[in-house]
């Protein structure tokens, strides 16, 4: 036998702080799902990135082919107008993520952390591991309460 204390079942990181209250709690929640969201809206705009130069790296065989089927002017329109052409104006895609990366990803990051850390000791998913121990079936394979 053991002289502490049990452990509550969900007594991990993100167990709530003493004294932080429900709505808090939701705020935060609802700060971290937003993020995780802007975390998507990154990884969509590198597969944009990515997207838009293959193409612009496909227009390269496109020219050569309209070429060698002797349409010189569709092929130099395209290579003119469409190859390395700025898909916002002054900036290639790179250039775009850049900037997001720089500018309003890293500060809804800071924002984030900075909630959690003044809010919640920097605890993480206090909202959904209370949500997971609400939800799970206690005594059940696979509801286990920590790995």
């Amino acid at each position: 036998m053991s002289d502490q204390p049990p452990k509550k079942s969900f007594d991990r990181p993100q167990e709530r702080p003493d004294g932080l209250d429900d709505v808090t709690v939701e705020a935060l929640g609802e700060l971290s799902k937003a993020l995780e969201t802007i975390h998507r809206v990154r990884g969509h705009l590198y597969s944009a990135h990515q997207l838009v130069g293959g193409a612009d790296l496909t227009l390269d065989r496109v020219v050569k082919l309209l070429r060698e089927a002797g349409h010189d002017e569709m092929a130099d329109r395209i290579e003119h107008e469409l190859l390395g052409r700025n898909v916002l104006p002054g900036r290639w895609t790179f250039q775009i993520v850049e900037e997001f990366d720089d500018g309003y990803y890293t500060a809804f990051q800071e924002i984030e952390r900075d909630a959690r850390e003044k809010l919640a000791g920097g605890r993480r998913h206090i909202f959904e591991a209370e949500m997971k121990e609400r939800r799970r079936t206690h005594g059940m394979p696979g509801h286990e309460a920590t790995p």
